[in-house]
């Protein structure tokens, strides 16, 4: 029986919940890391003006430390709106899609001694146009990148390149032999929530995206349609 378009939304819902609990390490850590600096800060500036003769640059210092790292965490804070699949948002360039991503990502694909490659062309540009619907484009590129790390295949990288002005294309490459750490490979559990190609294909018909699937190669464009 082929799935309603009400059981599809609920799989894509999932699939959403499931990479965004794989990106929560990389937004708790890009959160929590402000808060150290803070916390450190603000104890030098307690001893600082605790002493009978107050070093008033030194406090200045402190105090601009501690402004900047509220500004990170504020930012870091606001960027949970991203992952929300808002009817209108201000869009996302293709590097900054890429860059977000993988920033997201490379450490747990690391920790599976998978690395990811990125085309040199997809470095940012001032030209750059944005595309509509970032937060769909985001869970989308991550979507296929998890699919692509939880495939059959062994992989050992994900290349993504830039195919044309308006798409990319992700290819999973062959893990060399002796080219992971065997104790990386004695702790890798498997997945029950692995992405597979239902999975992504349910996603990117939700988002209003179409997608070229194969084994171990994703490819799809930045436009809706």
């Amino acid at each position: 029986m082929k799935a309603s378009p009400g059981a599809r939304s609920w799989i894509a819902a999932g699939v959403r919940h499931e990479l965004l609990t794989r990106a929560l390490p990389a937004l708790r850590h890009d959160m929590a890391a402000p808060v150290s600096v803070i916390r450190m800060a603000l104890l030098m500036l307690k001893r600082q003006v605790s002493v009978p003769t107050i070093d008033a640059p030194a406090c200045e210092e402190r105090v601009a430390l501690i402004d900047n790292q509220v500004s990170e965490l504020v930012e870091g804070i606001r960027s949970l709106r991203d992952w929300e699949l808002a009817t209108t948002d201000e869009g996302i360039t293709r590097s900054a899609l890429v860059m977000q991503c993988v920033g997201l990502m490379r450490a747990a694909f690391d920790m599976h001694g998978v690395v990811l490659d990125v085309d040199p062309a997809l470095d940012p540009r001032e030209d750059e146009a944005r595309r509509p619907q970032g937060a769909a484009l985001r869970y989308l590129l991550l979507g296929a990148l998890g699919y692509l790390h939880d495939g059959p295949s062994e992989a050992g990288a994900i290349r993504i390149d830039a195919d044309g002005a308006d798409a990319l294309r992700l290819s999973a490459l062959p893990r060399e032999s002796g080219g992971v750490s065997p104790v990386l490979d004695a702790h890798r559990a498997p997945r029950a929530l692995a992405i597979d190609a239902i999975a992504l294909q349910s996603l990117a018909e939700d988002l209003g995206y179409t997608l070229a699937l194969e084994r171990d190669s994703v490819r799809f464009s930045l436009a809706p349609g």
